[in-house]
This record gives C-alpha cells, sequence and structure tokens, in this order.
C-alpha cells in the first residue's frame, strides 16, 4: 500500500528549526525577496513606484525614494504595516498558522509566540484576510458540489427538565449557515479531491439565495452534486443535478455525492469544536474561507504552503479591518 502524502518526507518541507535561527538581517532578506519578487529583491517605492536603488537607512532598517524621498520599509503598504515586533515573529506565526491544519486559535498563537492575546488575534485575524479571493469573475464549472453547514444555532438546556423548553422552536437570532461551493478535481488535474473553493455566509440554507449564487459562480450545464435539501431543486433547469439521501447512503449507485462539501464541513467542525470553541458570525466568513483556503491546499507540502501565505501577505494591502483594532482606529504609520 502507497503511503499517504501527509506521511511522506515531501509533505514537511517547512524547518521551524532554520527559522529559529535565522538573523534578523535574514528575516528581512526573505521579506524584501518575497515583497519585490518580481525586480529580485530590489526595493519599489509605494508611493511613487520608482526601482531606482533608493537609500537604505540601515539603523532604522528603511528605504528612502531617490525620487519622492518617501520613506518606506520591507512591510509598508501591506497587512505587516506599522508593526512593533521582529520580523521573525511574523514568520513563526505564518509558519504556526501553516502546520495548524485545522486552525489555531489567538491563546495558543499567544503563547508560542510569547505575545500579548490581543496582538496574537489581531495577527491572526490579518494571516486570514490576506487569504481572500476577491475574484468575483471566476466560474466553477465541470463536476461541483454544495453543501452548509450550521453554526450558532445551539441553545444550552436549562439545568431543571420542567424548565427546559423544545430549542427546534426557538428563534435563533445568531443561527447562520456556511455554504461550500467545490469543484472537484479531474483525472488529467495534479491535485486530488477538489481543485477551488468558495463560501458564503447565509441566514439560511434557501432556494433563492443557493440560485443565486449557483447562477453567478458555475457555469451553466455544469454538474452539480448535492443532498435531498429542497433548497437545491430549482438548479436542475439549468445544471444537471446529482442527489444523494444521506438518511439512506453517503454515496448513490451512480456516484452521486458531495462528500467533497463534506470535508469541507467536517475540518470546519473540528476547528470550531476543537480549537476556536466559539465563533462570532462577524469574522464567520473569515473562518470559512480558512478553511476553504487549508482544503485545496491539503495536497502541498507545508513549505509551500507557507510561501504561498507569505507572499499574500506581502501583497495585500494595509487591513482597513485590523489596522489599530484594539485602539479603534485604522491609520497607518510608516517605520
Amino acid at each position: 500500500m502507497a503511503q499517504h502524502f501527509l506521511l511522506s518526507s515531501k509533505a514537511r518541507e517547512l524547518s521551524m528549526i532554520k527559522i529559529l535561527m535565522m538573523s534578523d538581517m535574514e528575516a528581512f532578506e526573505l521579506f524584501k525577496n518575497v515583497r519585490w519578487n518580481a525586480t529580485n529583491g530590489e526595493p519599489v517605492c509605494p508611493c511613487c513606484g520608482s526601482v531606482k536603488k533608493h537609500y537604505f537607512l540601515k539603523t532604522r532598517m528603511q528605504f528612502r525614494c531617490k525620487e519622492c524621498f518617501h520613506t518606506f520599509s520591507v512591510t509598508s503598504g501591506t497587512i505587516f504595516a506599522s508593526h512593533k515586533k521582529p520580523l521573525k515573529i511574523y514568520l513563526l506565526a505564518i509558519a504556526l498558522f501553516t502546520n495548524a491544519v485545522k486552525s489555531i486559535s489567538a491563546l495558543q498563537l499567544s503563547r508560542d509566540l510569547d505575545v500579548q492575546y490581543k496582538t496574537a488575534w489581531v495577527l491572526s485575524h490579518k494571516i486570514r484576510e490576506s487569504l481572500m479571493d476577491y475574484n468575483e469573475d471566476e466560474k466553477f464549472e465541470g463536476t461541483c458540489e454544495m453543501d452548509g453547514v450550521y453554526v450558532g444555532h445551539y441553545i444550552r438546556p436549562k439545568n431543571q427538565i420542567d424548565k427546559r423548553v423544545d430549542r427546534r422552536k426557538v428563534h435563533k437570532p445568531n443561527k447562520r449557515v456556511v455554504i461550500s461551493l467545490r469543484q472537484r478535481a479531474e483525472l488529467s488535474d495534479e491535485t486530488v479531491g477538489a481543485i477551488k473553493t468558495k463560501t458564503f455566509i447565509l441566514k439560511s440554507e434557501n432556494s433563492n439565495e443557493i440560485k443565486e449564487i449557483a447562477h453567478k459562480y458555475i457555469k451553466v450545464g455544469s454538474s452539480i452534486h448535492a443532498d435531498e435539501s429542497n433548497a437545491y431543486d430549482d438548479l436542475t433547469a439549468h445544471y444537471d443535478m446529482n442527489r444523494v439521501n444521506h438518511q439512506v447512503e453517503y454515496s448513490g449507485v451512480y456516484g452521486e455525492n458531495n462528500n467533497q462539501s463534506e470535508s469541507f464541513n467536517t475540518r470546519f467542525r473540528r476547528m470550531q469544536y476543537g480549537n476556536l470553541h466559539k465563533i462570532g458570525n462577524l469574522y464567520l466568513s473569515n473562518y470559512a474561507n480558512e478553511i476553504a483556503y487549508r482544503e485545496d491546499t491539503r495536497r502541498k507540502s507545508n513549505k509551500e504552503i507557507f510561501d504561498d501565505i507569505l507572499e499574500k501577505c506581502l501583497s495585500s494591502l494595509v487591513s482597513n479591518e485590523f489596522c489599530g483594532y484594539w485602539q479603534g482606529i485604522s491609520w497607518l504609520i510608516n517605520e
């Protein structure tokens, strides 16, 4: 029997020891090479776009543009802008985030990095924000799957049995459903399972919004696999629908199943119950997208994932939501 990829040496190419042994200058050079990869590590002014050889202020580890005299650093204009910790801390945070296949809590991250909980919370959310995919024009095709997983609907029963109510009939204002849309990999693809995933946060699994999602993100005529929920009934007119009744079977006799979406649901639940314990609706989309990213990269080595996340972090703009979060403001002061 062949060894599973995740158990092989190819899956663990990232060495935490190497990051820990990095000097501050080596971490600086890594940030510089990833940030300005197109110019082979040569700084590009974020203000005027000049690529001339800029002045380097060694005592401050900053650059000064020869054209507009703007002072900037390797993190200026990115989600790490105005950073106050050594660069190696951010590399370690990304490495820990990468290796935590079912996410990592801010409390654990604060302990591992020896930083305040507030710092770890904002840092983890900035990393999650960099993973968001805003490509609205991309349409799924081939064989797709859809399914939903509910969040925020649990009501703790009263201690005394005579005070308990039927929780199915209680209004749950915080109840949400995470809809996962996944495109299956074909035999010719390098990966296995699903190749791309999008997530959507709805108040319920209803036919109107499901139909809107399908028409916007799935090419007409594609094959869709879903369960027996009546929310997917209206898709029959435009798509090749394949339904599976989970009360009877997990996969139909003709291969109809939504196991890739169920895989997303399982990992999401393990993140929720095993690591985070409680997820608020405000940042539910960030957590759902994180699991989508982890599912899509499950066949990549941790070094490939680390490099990809670091590149996304350094190519993402300053976070309007989490920059100055605990001060209640969002402004940028270049360091």
